[in-house]
């Protein structure tokens, strides 16, 4: 029996006709697998994953596979949107497993009973292929081990469980002056590691990072700050105009896949679209250079038309797919383009928009990339984009996931706040305001914050990363919502600081056990719950009077100076905080630099 029919979450509700026996995450399935003592096959995704959908359509709805699953393994389905410190303990897991980096799917295999991971892998395809067995094949071979030799599984999963331990296990607090070091090192890794040519690291596959370039802003604007500068700009240009950007309407997509910025992974994410938003926005603000104004309006233009609930918070993500095909939504042919425009405009946005060039998708179609046309006119191309966009709207769209994420919501809280300010517009603040008093109204209970909100229903206790970010997008609006930031900032530090260690855990008390309780200093996706926390922490004691926020604040600090100085680009969101310890008005919370 497949028990996902009564989920909330729409990645859940993907799965839910599976002919797989699929179980939510509960105590039900925990019982079963204790019962029966068959190992957990526990699946890791979330609604825009492209390689989640081809799982699930290679194996999860096939029926010959499903048999295999559903006789060997308790089958566990996870969002990992809804249950983020899941995907934490079983993504380091699988990395401690493996030695290899981590990703969706994730499929990890558990003990019955302690749920310690003892085999893990993240794509699995149905045919032997890539190097890879059938799954099928897998899954009978990780069966057979986990009935003949138990106890070394056992045993290799308490392994993982202790090294999870040591990794999380605070280090001596840095009891010296907090300086300089590891923002000059964040300087010079940057600089090490740079592309000249297109921004952002060297190498594939390249990642919008919006915290490296905040942290370039404040360092470009101190003394001798023409490198910070540099870097900025061309990394924020080379964005804009590469096909990481939607160019018809606005908004970022997730990753791109090669060096140039060209072709992305085609889900669009709200986390990443929030903090790209605050990242142009401040930029234009420090450089006066329009286009970035024009790329923050286009993407607060695509959060407001097309992510946001009636309720004025915003929806978590769009699928990378459509009609079974990635990116296949946002894919051109020259022919299309041709009857969509007049005669005399083809060639130039041709030319503008690498139409011109050789296909860049699979050597089959085409996706829009700005392109250097010395010999075109600098034309206003807004009606040929317009026009596009019109006819792609008549085409099947991606899915939209439409629940309400707590963090990411306060991250877009954050992001349309610091537009407003920066770009001299009232209507985003007003949009910011509307989706902070959404979460105050629907997504807190007594005094705290839940997690998720789908169809009307808020639920799930708030972790470390929705704390910490709506408080500082609350700081970032100001005003009458400044009391409930500091009443959440009081809940967050009975809640989840390591009072003892320095630092915070990602999960409270109020959470469920898990094999491990996570807590991590460097970024990952999103930045670090507990770098946002210091920061907001250090505002609050800029404006309200007591020593416990700063405090707190300083002992984050302490306890991760060791890492920063030894990876400042893991921890660009602790390089963040600390600037504002050492420069507490370089960057003011009214947006000038």
């Amino acid at each position: 029996m497949n028990r996902l029919r009564e989920a909330s979450s729409p990645y859940l509700l993907q799965h839910a006709d599976n002919p797989v026996h699929w179980h939510p995450w509960d105590e039900e399935a925990l019982r079963a697998a204790r019962e029966s003592g068959r190992p957990i096959l526990l699946s890791v995704g979330y609604s825009a994953c492209h390689w989640c959908h081809v799982m699930a359509h290679e194996s999860f709805e096939d029926d010959a596979t499903a048999e295999v699953m559903n006789e060997l393994f308790v089958n566990v389905k996870v969002d990992r949107e809804e249950r983020p410190d899941l995907d934490k303990v079983y993504q380091t897991s699988h990395q401690l497993l493996t030695r290899r980096a981590g990703g969706w799917p994730l499929t990890v295999f558990l003990t019955h009973d302690e749920l310690l991971p003892f085999f893990a892998g993240t794509y699995f395809p149905k045919a032997p292929r890539f190097g890879m067995p059938a799954f099928t094949e897998l899954l009978r071979n990780v069966a057979a081990y986990y009935a003949g030799r138990r106890e070394e599984a056992r045993g290799n999963g308490k392994a993982v469980r202790e090294m999870l331990a040591r990794i999380a296990a605070p280090g001596a607090s840095f009891a010296g002056e907090l300086d300089e070091q590891p923002l000059t090192g964040a300087m010079e890794q940057m600089r090490a590691a740079f592309d000249h040519v297109h921004g952002g690291t060297q190498g594939a596959p390249k990642f919008p990072r919006p915290a490296d370039m905040e942290l370039l802003i404040r360092r470009a604007s101190q003394p001798g700050g023409e490198p910070a500068r540099e870097m900025l700009e061309t990394t924020l240009d080379a964005m804009a105009a590469g096909g990481l950007n939607d160019h018809l309407r606005g908004g970022f997509f997730r990753y791109s896949v090669d060096a140039r910025w060209e072709i992305p992974h085609f889900e669009k994410m709200l986390y990443d679209n929030a903090a790209l938003l605050s990242a142009y926005s401040l930029a234009y603000q420090f450089t006066g250079k329009q286009r970035y104004a024009e790329v923050a309006d286009a993407t607060a233009g695509w959060l407001l038309s097309d992510m946001r609930h009636e309720g004025g918070a915003f929806f978590a993500a769009l699928d990378a797919d459509s009609e079974g095909e990635e990116g296949l939504y946002y894919l051109w042919t020259p022919e299309q383009v041709r009857e969509l425009l007049p005669e005399d405009e083809y060639d130039g946005f041709a030319a503008r928009y690498g139409l011109n060039r050789r296909p860049n998708f699979e050597e089959s179609a085409w996706h829009l990339v700005e392109r250097p046309a010395p010999d075109v006119a600098e034309a206003d191309f807004s009606a040929a984009r317009q026009r596009l966009l019109e006819a792609r709207a008549k085409r099947e769209r991606p899915m939209r996931d439409e629940k309400l994420l707590t963090a990411w919501n306060a991250m877009a809280v954050r992001g349309l706040a610091i537009a407003g300010r920066c770009l001299e517009r009232p209507d985003l603040t007003a949009a910011a305001e509307q989706a902070a008093d959404f979460i105050i109204a629907e997504m807190m209970r007594d005094g705290r914050l839940l997690a998720c909100w789908t169809d009307g229903r808020a639920g799930g206790e708030g972790f470390l990363d929705d704390y910490a970010f709506f408080i500082d997008a609350l700081l970032e609006l100001g005003g009458e919502r400044q009391a409930t930031a500091e009443a959440l900032a009081q809940t967050m530090l009975d809640s989840f600081e390591d009072a003892d260690n320095g630092g915070f855990y990602f999960t409270s008390a109020r959470h469920e056990r898990l094999i491990h309780r996570p807590r991590s200093l460097s970024d990952d996706a999103l930045p670090s719950g507990a770098a946002v926390a210091a920061r907001a922490l250090l505002r609050i004691s800029q404006i309200t009077p007591g020593m416990r926020h700063a405090a707190a604040a300083e002992r984050t600090l302490r306890t991760a100076w060791e890492h920063m100085g030894q990876h400042p680009l893991s921890h660009t969101a602790l390089c963040l905080a600390l600037d504002e310890w050492l420069r507490p008005n370089a960057c003011r919370l009214d947006g000038t630099c």
